[in-house]
């Protein structure tokens, strides 16, 4: 079709309403208060940054609500939600269609279509994907008949789903050595595990018991969780007595591990990783896919198709990284490549020139685990650095986790739990890369006020 059958041409088309391509919008309306944009989301609500915080100079907080589409419509008056699934991409006709057959124009397109669970089965009605409020809310109607679940997977999704079931048994399968791997190495993860055995503040469950069972590897899209998911969900299982009776054929599915261990649970939960959503936009387009399956963006966010860019969680990150960053494909960084994209979008329209920005100097990122504070720095788990690196460690049990990754003398990840109030300082000794030989073993030395050394 030619561009003059188009419904409507607008300046900006952001596909996805998740938080990467609502703080794109947010970006390119206040930077260009004439153009016009519009923003194609499947469902009715958007998911808006509340309560933003800048922590520290790349640490930020926020909260992630779920708002009806018109709220941005009412604050942005040169912006139209067009309520639709994208069915295909014309980047030779700079348009899209929409699955409802409309096609809309654009001058410059971000793709902003987030990611879904990585399931292990599809199409299993006994396995659950969780990486988005619409399962979620499945997985708590699952939850309230369950006796006994099987968490597949070590990401943050799966950490905390495993500390907030209660009344259910919980089988957790982790493939790698260390619970949490994603983010945690064994000594922050030994850790946190008597967290899971310890009563939890509000009750304590009647009858909960977690199994770890380490493996070798084994064999439609809302938007992401963040940290605080469950906060509005009642997690409970089905009450149950004290001693479990094995009838063996009395599950509705069994799963068998890598380790030789079967076991009958009512359902299986999945939470092992992203897979970027490119579905619609690859066909009969010319776009560099990497490894991962996310669309290659360069250093201002751009495909390797004229004028679309991308952005979240179905895109990867192919510029020369910082050697302290790292992309994960986490809440953060959709507000911080939204925003970034945004920003180049505008910035290409108004021939202005625009440098990497900031954020993408050192990887940072807080959450909460186990009601722990957590601030994850730089390359938190020696990512990439080899034999080259020194690990000092303080732990106060029950109470903090400090680790520093040291390389050639100096300072360039952190581990952080609980309230160590150590970010800012850390953040600060990674930044300007100082020598910390003179130091030695006392720069953890918790009789010492390390701010005092460094500010």
């Amino acid at each position: 079709f030619s561009a003059s059958e188009n419904e409507k041409t607008f300046k900006f088309v952001i596909v996805g309403g998740g938080i990467a391509g609502v703080t794109c919008v947010e970006q390119l309306t206040s930077q260009i208060p004439s153009g016009d944009v519009a923003l194609i989301t499947a469902g009715p609500h958007i998911k808006a940054v509340t309560n933003y915080k800048q922590v520290s100079k790349t640490l930020e907080e926020f909260d992630v609500e779920e708002k009806p589409s018109s709220v941005l419509e009412e604050k942005f008056p040169n912006l139209t939600v067009i309520h639709s699934a994208v069915k295909s991409l014309h980047t030779e006709t700079h348009s899209v269609e929409t699955a409802d057959g409309r096609v809309f124009g654009y001058e410059k397109l971000c793709i902003c279509s987030g990611g879904r669970p990585n399931l292990l089965m599809k199409e299993n009605p006994y396995v659950l994907g969780i990486r988005d409020t619409d399962s979620a809310q499945e997985f708590q109607k699952r939850l309230c008949k369950a006796k006994r679940i099987v968490v597949v997977g070590n990401g943050g999704i799966a950490l905390e789903l495993v500390y907030e079931v209660e009344g259910c048994e919980v089988i957790w399968a982790v493939k790698d050595k260390a619970i949490g791997n994603t983010f945690f190495d064994a000594g922050a993860a030994q850790f946190l595990i008597p967290s899971l055995e310890a009563d939890k503040p509000e009750v304590a469950a009647p009858c909960k018991r977690t199994r770890y069972t380490t493996e070798e590897p084994a064999p439609g899209p809302g938007s992401a969780l963040g940290p605080d998911w469950h906060e509005g969900i009642a997690l409970r299982g089905a009450q149950q007595v004290r001693q479990f009776v094995h009838v063996l054929g009395s599950w509705p599915v069994y799963i068998q591990l890598t380790n030789g261990k079967t076991f009958g649970c009512d359902f299986v939960v999945s939470a092992t990783g992203v897979v970027p959503n490119t579905e619609p936009f690859l066909h009969g387009n010319n776009f560099s896919v990497a490894n991962d399956g996310g669309l290659q963006v360069d250093d201002h966010m751009m495909t390797s198709e004229p004028d679309v860019y991308a952005a979240g969680d179905v895109c990867t990150a192919c510029w020369k990284h910082s050697p302290l960053w790292q992309q994960m494909r986490l809440w953060t960084q959709a507000r911080q490549m939204g925003w970034y994209a945004g920003r180049c979008m505008a910035a290409e329209v108004l021939s202005e020139p625009i440098e990497l920005d900031f954020c993408f100097e050192l990887f940072s990122h807080i959450t909460k685990f186990f009601n722990y504070k957590v601030v994850l720095l730089g390359k938190f788990n020696g990512q990439g650095l080899g034999p080259d690196q020194e690990l000092l460690v303080r732990c106060t049990k029950g109470q903090e986790y400090v680790k520093v990754v040291v390389s050639g003398g100096r300072m360039v990840g952190a581990v952080l739990i609980g309230e160590t109030d150590l970010e800012e300082t850390f953040e600060n000794l990674i930044l300007n890369q100082m020598d910390l030989t003179p130091y030695g073993e006392e720069l953890l030395n918790p009789n010492i006020d390390i701010e005092d050394y460094f500010d």
